[in-house]
């Protein structure tokens, strides 16, 4: 697959962002070196590694060292007072200035 300035510029409208025409080069040039890496990863035999549903080992039985702690449920802030400290609502929801353009 090789990315065209056609795909560097449809993606970067969907991202709203406005690029140079050097940035899109360059945009265009780093994206096409990543698939590269890609194809080349997708050519490595890997058919005697066993398979892993997460690289790390992080949170499994057999990880003495778990950095993730046990979810357990506590109270949460109550409506009302997350509500006071709000400078506008909409009743029940905090109201925002509309940030995207669109």
């Amino acid at each position: 697959m090789k990315i065209t300035q056609q795909d560097v510029a449809y993606v970067a409208s969907l991202a709203n962002l406005h690029l140079t025409d050097a940035e899109r080069l360059r945009m265009e040039k780093d994206l096409n070196a990543i698939l590269a890496y890609v194809e080349q990863l997708a050519e490595v035999d890997t058919s005697n590694v066993a398979p892993m549903a997460q690289v790390s080992q992080i949170g499994t039985p057999s990880d003495s060292a778990d950095p993730l702690r046990t979810d357990e449920p506590r109270e949460c802030l109550p409506h009302e007072a997350a509500m006071a400290n709000v400078p506008q609502t909409d009743g029940t929801f905090f109201r925002v200035p509309k940030v995207i353009e669109r």
